[in-house]
């Protein structure tokens, strides 16, 4: 089941061709992660310290409409992938029934303390998983 997240297209977030700026999808995939991990109870500030956090490593974004100014999307998150230290996140972006975009994006967990990349901790995992 998907995690939804509203997004509302600020006047700011439209370029001159009067469509959302590609660059600021990626903002929302990233604040949609966010809400999705707070959701999940797992919060920013408590993923910092436990000691882990993640990292964007990959995105594919495919383009298939524009958001304009003053649209109420929605930002559908799913799991696409579960791996030892990464998972791949699946986004949609929709303006009611019509598919903007599409996007995959590959985090890597790591550790705050500088070690670099580390497995996903067990509870992580659990919760990626029973909403995947």
């Amino acid at each position: 089941m998907a995690f939804v997240h509203p997004v509302r297209v600020q006047f700011f977030e439209v370029d001159l061709q009067g469509v959302v700026f590609n660059m600021w999808y990626l903002a929302w995939f990233d604040s949609a992660m966010t809400a999705y991990f707070t959701d999940l109870g797992f919060p920013y500030d408590a993923q910092t310290r436990a000691g882990w956090d993640v990292q964007l490593v990959h995105t594919e974004v495919d383009w298939r409409g524009s958001a304009t100014f003053g649209d109420e999307v929605t930002v559908e998150v799913t799991v696409d992938r579960i791996g030892t230290t990464s998972f791949t996140l699946a986004y949609r972006v929709l303006r009611d029934e019509d598919e903007l975009v599409t996007a995959k994006t590959v985090y890597v967990v790591i550790a705050t303390g500088g070690s670099g990349k580390r497995a996903i901790p067990d509870d992580l995992r659990t919760a990626l998983q029973a909403t995947g």
